[in-house]
């Protein structure tokens, strides 16, 4: 496993970090004892970083975190959570003004709960679970979050980008306000390398790269018969419902025979790709089981990234959001 500096925060974090969203149980049923085992195989593994938050199953995902932290005995495991705004509600997210959303008694509320159900004592960086532009303006949310790290129970504060909209981050990161924005970035979702990461670069800012294989899509294991296999309340059913997950599959086998003369496989490919911008300082990837674990891990070996498989790529770029 390879580490890499965490910005600003002196931290050396693995560039594989566990993304604990599907332990939820969003993304179709999970086992709790496989969830477990699974994250303490990452954590042998090296991954010393996840990536968890308080709406991943309301709060199920960093209970069995804390369950997994209990039964580590190893090095540090560095861990981060989200908060959602306090008015946030289905359908609103673009009405939102940052002003008035992360209030410190709402927030110290809330990290309470996570420390209960991480079972820690401080938790290592907390994210505002959705980043308003007007946030420049209004720096109510700055202040608490402040006053969360002088109180000892954070130690490091970021914030989540909204997805495919890197460019809501770029005066953030010029400013240096936090120590991480985490946003989408993938084979897909390319323009952050192109204007958010070098922002960033001045301030120190730590880039946690999210959905890597765009959900499932480029790990390279859909078939036209994988649709039919999700449940109704599988998160993807949703998703790729009315024709988009025909048009995902007829764009993904494009880019599997755009990379074939390089890589084995799509989701080396994929993953490789994000790990090659320097400004990635982790990447983290959802995991239901220890197969999945050694299959990430297994790229971070420091290879570079073909120059000329990059430029070839340019043209399938393709923002798109499914999760309304």
């Amino acid at each position: 496993m390879k580490y890499r500096q965490f910005g600003k925060t002196g931290w050396q974090v693995s560039e594989i970090a566990f993304g604990a969203w599907q332990l939820g149980g969003t993304w179709g049923a999970v086992d709790n004892s496989e969830s477990i085992d699974t994250l303490l195989h990452a954590f042998e593994s090296g991954i010393n970083f996840v990536d968890t938050a308080i709406a991943y199953g309301n709060g199920h995902s960093e209970t069995l975190v804390g369950q997994a932290l209990q039964q580590w005995s190893g090095e540090h495991i560095f861990v981060s959570t989200k908060v959602l705004p306090k008015d946030l509600r289905p359908g609103n997210a673009d009405q939102l003004s940052m002003r008035g959303q992360y209030p410190f008694d709402y927030l110290r509320d809330a990290v309470d709960g996570s420390l209960r159900r991480l079972q820690v004592e401080c938790i290592d960086l907390l994210q505002l679970h959705l980043w308003i532009e007007d946030g420049m303006q209004h720096l109510d949310w700055l202040d608490s979050l402040v006053r969360l790290v002088d109180g000892g129970k954070i130690r490091a504060f970021g914030v989540s980008l909204p997805d495919i909209q890197p460019a809501s981050g770029v005066l953030l990161a010029k400013c240096g306000l936090v120590s991480s924005q985490q946003v989408i970035f993938n084979l897909f979702e390319q323009e952050p390398a192109d204007t958010l990461f070098r922002a960033g670069e001045s301030t120190s800012t730590a880039f946690i790269a999210r959905v890597p294989f765009d959900s499932g899509a480029l790990t390279g294991s859909w078939n036209q018969s994988t649709y039919a296999q999700w449940s109704e309340d599988d998160k993807r059913h949703e998703m790729y419902r009315d024709g988009r997950f025909e048009e995902t599959l007829e764009r993904v086998t494009a880019l599997e025979a755009l990379c074939a003369d390089y890589y084995p496989g799509l989701a080396e490919a994929a993953m490789r790709f994000c790990l090659s911008d320097s400004a990635v300082s982790t990447v983290a990837c959802g995991m239901r089981n220890r197969a999945e674990v050694d299959m990430n891990t297994a790229w971070s070996d420091g290879h570079a990234f073909p120059t000329e498989l990059r430029t070839a790529l340019a043209p399938h770029a393709w923002k798109h959001s499914f999760y309304q």
